[in-house]
């Protein structure tokens, strides 16, 4: 008896596009999310990656020509009011407004020095939207997933045992198939958390260090002109 009830066991199809077939709707619908959730924060991963490779490496391009010496006039002549770069467009932000301050006769409007500050924080800001944006996605697939996957494994653990029930038969050729359709919806959960938790703190940290780059820089673009409106 037991040699015939592995042997049926055994002729079971166990691969992965076989337990989703046998799954019931509900724990496909949860597979299929958990697949789709899992790709679309991979994506939002590799396109996080390029992107912050991109700003550092700007950011060191533009910080050897802030400092080459070249006048601040001619550079944000050379770079325009509206550059690609995201240093680029807090420099270009805080030299608008530094133009904008100069009244026709040379003098400087009052506030001039707020204004600026204003402007580069405000820069600052959309940048750090465009570096955080899809993290928050990342932040609820990890904390999410692992109980969608969950779900999915109680679901089909209770058709599992309708099964059983209805069969009459606890042997393993009825129990394991149930089971482990069920297991493999929390597999699929935590396939997509552990990514998702892992990169999120990664390129969270990433992103700060970043956007902290960015305010070192406008502090100390405000300083240079602040020391030119002293003078």
């Amino acid at each position: 008896m037991e040699t015939s009830t592995l042997a049926a066991a055994q002729e079971i199809d166990f691969s992965l596009w076989a337990l989703f077939i046998r799954a019931t709707f509900t724990v496909q619908v949860v597979m299929i999310m958990l697949t789709v959730a899992s790709f679309w924060a991979w994506a939002i991963i590799i396109g996080k990656i390029i992107m912050f490779r991109a700003a550092r490496r700007e950011a060191n391009r533009f910080d050897g020509a802030f400092w080459s010496g070249e006048p601040l006039d001619e550079l944000f002549d050379k770079i325009g009011a509206d550059p690609n770069g995201q240093s680029e467009k807090i420099f270009a932000a805080g030299m608008t407004e530094w133009r904008r301050s100069h009244k026709s006769d040379g003098g400087l409007i009052a506030g001039a020095t707020a204004r600026i500050d204003r402007s580069m924080d405000v820069a600052i800001a959309k940048q750090a939207e465009t570096l955080n944006g899809g993290l928050s996605f990342l932040a609820t697939v990890g904390s999410t997933a692992p109980f969608v996957g969950l779900f999915g494994t109680v679901w089909g653990i209770k058709h599992a045992f309708e099964q059983i029930a209805i069969a009459q038969n606890t042997n393993l050729a009825v129990v394991a198939p149930g089971i482990a359709e069920a297991l493999l919806a929390t597999a699929l959960g935590l396939l997509a958390a552990i990514p998702a938790v892992v990169f999120y703190n990664k390129l969270s940290a990433d992103s700060d260090r970043i956007i902290g780059g960015y305010e070192s820089f406008a502090d100390e673009f405000a300083t240079i002109l602040s020391r030119q409106l002293d003078s």
